[in-house]
Parts: structure tokens; sequence; C-alpha cells
């Protein structure tokens, strides 16, 4: 009878792994990032200006108990996404991929445009003229974060499958909405650090996702992506703002669960 029983398991796992319509699936995981060098134009009252080439980097904490701590989830870099699949191959999905992008301290640049009445050094009429941005002049970092929220489409190709194991092979695209919080200190004034719909964004993905037994899943992504943000905040003054388009390579480590929406799915 034991025997019997494990045989039916194992078989009722193997006809659950090989149909996907109708499945609902959730992750959550941590992420890596690099950016292009990108332009950032600043505008405000008494100033036009253009920093051009300029670096930034992420912001990584490692393995940390912040990932699954619900009270400080928005400290590390993490994805979350909930998906549906509408045909066996197809599913479509809502997530939020929260990155971090830090501008480089004291790098070299160039800037062109003009300043003034900032009380600083920094008063001036420059042409596209060598310049350092020290920390008395520029801190600039969507930290809290670099909130991408978006609707994606995936088509999932399975090539392996054996008992309690399925690989599966998954690739698409989607766009969304910038939500960053900007965390600025720009010339005189003071840190501003607020959430701001700032602009949109696009990517590409590809994955590949391992099924343990009927419902747990792990799953590696790659994910390449543009992000356009012409309206950022950067001070108290409503005026001021800052614009920015750079390009972005994603690393991902998720766990998740697939399951069945209809009773007794297959």
């Amino acid at each position: 009878f034991f025997t019997k029983a494990i045989a039916q398991d194992t078989n009722s796992t193997i006809k659950y792994t090989s149909s996907n319509t109708g499945k609902m699936y959730i992750y959550w995981g941590g992420n890596r990032e690099s950016y292009s060098k990108s332009d950032i134009h600043f505008k405000g009252n008494d100033y036009d200006f253009t920093l051009y080439d300029v670096t930034a980097h992420d912001k990584p904490v490692g393995w940390h108990i912040n990932y699954i701590n619900p009270t400080k989830m928005t400290i590390p870099q993490t994805n979350f996404r909930m998906g549906y699949f509408i045909t066996d191959h197809y599913n479509i999905s809502i997530g939020v991929d929260h990155m971090k992008y830090v501008m480089l301290h004291d790098q070299p640049s160039t800037i062109n445009g003009t300043i003034e009445n900032s009380n600083t050094p920094y008063d001036g009429v420059y042409q596209n003229q060598p310049f350092i941005i020290g920390q008395d002049f520029l801190k600039f970092e969507h930290t809290d974060g670099l909130n991408y929220i978006n609707a994606e489409v995936r088509k999932a190709s399975p090539f392996y499958q054996r008992k309690f194991l399925k690989a599966t092979l998954l690739y698409g695209g989607g766009l969304g909405i910038m939500l960053p919080k900007t965390n600025t200190t720009l010339l005189n004034n003071p840190r501003y650090d607020a959430f701001h719909l700032s602009g949109y964004g696009l990517d590409g993905v590809l994955s590949l996702q391992i099924n343990l037994f009927t419902y747990c899943f792990v799953q590696g992504e790659v994910k390449m992506g543009f992000v356009h943000m012409p309206d950022i905040r950067t001070t108290m003054n409503p005026s001021d703002r800052a614009s920015q388009m750079f390009l972005y390579n994603q690393f991902n480590v998720n766990f998740g669960l697939q399951f069945p929406l209809v009773k007794n799915h297959p």
C-alpha cells in the first residue's frame, strides 16, 4: 500500500508540473545592478546646467536578515513579482524591482550651463569645462529606491522534467513607471528625500527556473533595461528638477511558489 501511494504521488506530481495554464506564481528575491554613464540635467530658478558622463553604482547589503524582515525590507535591493499563466507557455505579471542608484562621489565630469545666487563658490557660467563633482556641490541617490513598478509578459519553455524536478527557461519583457525616492543635496539647499513619479522604464528578461516538488521554485534572472526620468525632484522647491536617461543590467535570485487557482487543476 505504501509503495502504491508513493507511485501515485509521483505520477500526480509529474502530471501537475506538465501543465501551467491557470496557475499563479509569486516570488521574492534580491538583485544586483550595474548602470551606464548618464548625463544629468539640473534646472531651477537660479541654475540650469548639465553634468556629463556621470558614473553610479548600486548599494548591496549581501546576505542579510532584512530580506525577510517585514519592517526593513526596503533596505536591501529586492524583487517582488506576482503572475498568472494565461496559457501553458505564456504568463502575465506585475512586480516591483527595488533597485538602488548611488552617484559616485568626487568623480570627474564635464559641466555646461549657469549657476547664480547660490552663495557658494560654484556660481558662474560653464562651457563644457572639466569638473569634479564634490560632495559640497551635489549628493545624488535613488536609494529607497530606484523603484521600477512594471508589467511583463513572459514565455515559458520547459526543457527538463523528472519526478520532483522541472527546469524551465523563461524570457520576455515589460514596461512600467519609475517611482524613485531620490535623496539629493544640491548646492546650499536642504537635503531632499521623497517619493516622486519621475518617468518610465522598459526591460527585457531571461530566467532559469527550477521547480522543486509541487509548489516551490528557485529562479535566476538576467534583466536589461532602459530608464528615462525627465521629472526628478531635487529640493523642497517644486521648481527644482533634474532629468536623466541610462541603461542597466540586473542580476536576480528569487524564491517563489507556483500553484493552481482552480481546485483539482492538474
